[in-house]
């Protein structure tokens, strides 16, 4: 069980202070935490679970908002991890966005919503329906009306239906003029390219997003053309497990309004969408550099907004890069930005020019990792494909729609 939440700054202040149990956390762990990831760097990732001398710590991080859960109790780390996530996810909904002057100003909101969303340590009410019949999310007439009455709580005073309902994360009988469902794949590629070109890994992180706007209990059945390259696949509760274990296929009763259906990984890709091919040469107290970016087997999309950018090594003294489309920035903390947009059918864009090394430096010892960002409109790169969606118990045929997304994650050229 948890025994405390800390929401911490950008800067490592306490913003707010949880006690979930009769045992007290003393803020002192918040000072050891950040004195942890100080001592640890910036180009650490640090772990979801950290052993203090006194407590585990769950951490997980959002908008600038650190999350922090405290126990000296064992427990499932994952329970931790995904209660937090959760708590960041209902914040988020509530509060239209995470940053530190929204958390101070719904201060009383955000205490209320962990009060319902944890019992003596334990998740009790995490469902975000139930929670908004339970907790009034902040409005413009919510403050006049506290500061008129001079009341602050916005907890109802009875109990939602549906809470007794065997669908609680449904609205009890939503009523809609266009009934319509829209289902999205949203797709992130990690990537490392290895210094000879090699893929050295290549995976997808995936998940299945839909807006629902369907009137009175629906009940939806999605299948997908090949199931069986997904993996780690993860399910709204919503979500009936016993058909997708027989057939593959997600049977629900849908959440009104947008929610995450469900999240995947497809592992071992053998290719990219994109081939970006460092060449550095460094010799008396120079380097020069040379970079090609084009597409690698037309995926049949457009790919939009591809930016490359590389940390230049400490013992650069200064940089005189050019490209032959886009725009290239250096900033003062020696990161070096090259936005493309998109690339051009008639010429492949390169990025040139000179790193001029330190007195005392002949040549690099170490050369940078260019991380690569680029978004593709219309197709899943995983290779995913949605064969159909059906809908029964509507009165009417609603209007279903279809899109994917993929983006890049964690994509990395070694030079």
């Amino acid at each position: 069980m948890l025994q405390c939440i800390f929401l911490l700054s950008d800067s490592g202040e306490v913003m707010l202070e949880k006690q979930l149990t009769g045992h007290q956390v003393d803020r002192s762990i918040c000072a050891w935490f950040w004195d942890y990831v100080i001592a640890q760097g910036e180009s650490f990732k640090l772990l979801p679970v950290i052993a203090s001398p006194t407590h585990y710590l769950f951490q997980i991080v959002r908008e600038g908002i650190t999350f922090l859960a405290c126990t000296q109790v064992e427990m499932p780390p994952l329970m931790g991890i995904e209660f937090l996530c959760r708590v960041a996810d209902v914040l988020s909904d509530y509060l239209g966005g995470l940053n530190e002057d929204l958390i101070k100003d719904n201060f009383v909101i955000v205490y209320e919503l962990l009060d319902e969303m944890m019992d003596n340590g334990f998740p009790l009410t995490t469902e975000p329906n139930v929670l908004r019949e339970m907790i009034a999310p902040p409005n413009l007439v919510s403050k006049m009306l506290s500061v008129v009455t001079g009341s602050s709580s916005s907890v109802s005073n009875t109990l939602p239906g549906a809470t007794a309902s065997s669908v609680p994360w449904r609205t009890t009988d939503p009523k809609h003029a266009n009934n319509e469902v829209y289902v999205d794949l949203v797709e992130e590629m990690d990537a490392i390219v290895s210094r000879d070109g090699t893929l050295a890994k290549c995976e997808v992180y995936g998940e299945v997003q839909v807006n629902s706007h369907l009137s009175g209990l629906p009940d939806l059945t999605l299948s997908f053309s090949n199931p069986s390259i997904l993996n780690d696949v993860r399910f709204h509760p919503c979500v009936r497990f016993r058909p997708w274990e027989s057939n593959q296929v997600l049977s629900f009763v849908p959440p009104d309004g947008q929610f995450k259906l469900m999240s995947y990984r497809v592992k071992k890709l053998k290719n990219t969408p994109i081939y970006v091919k460092p060449q550095l040469t460094s010799d008396a107290g120079t380097c020069r550099v040379n970079v090609l970016v084009g597409i690698r087997n037309d995926p049949g999309k457009t790919i939009d907004s591809i930016t490359v950018q590389f940390q230049l090594p400490a013992c650069v003294a200064s940089a005189d890069l050019t490209s032959n489309h886009g725009t290239v920035n250096i900033l003062a903390n020696k990161v070096c930005f090259w936005s493309i947009g998109r690339i051009p059918k008639d010429k492949t864009p390169s990025l040139t020019g000179t790193l001029f090394l330190e007195t005392g430096v002949d040549r690099l010892h170490v050369f940078p990792t260019f991380q690569v960002d680029f978004k593709i409109m219309g197709i899943a790169l995983s290779g995913l494909q949605i064969d159909k969606l059906d809908i029964k118990n509507m009165p009417s045929r609603p209007y279903k729609g279809f899109r994917a997304l993929t983006r890049a994650g964690e994509y990395e050229i070694r030079s």
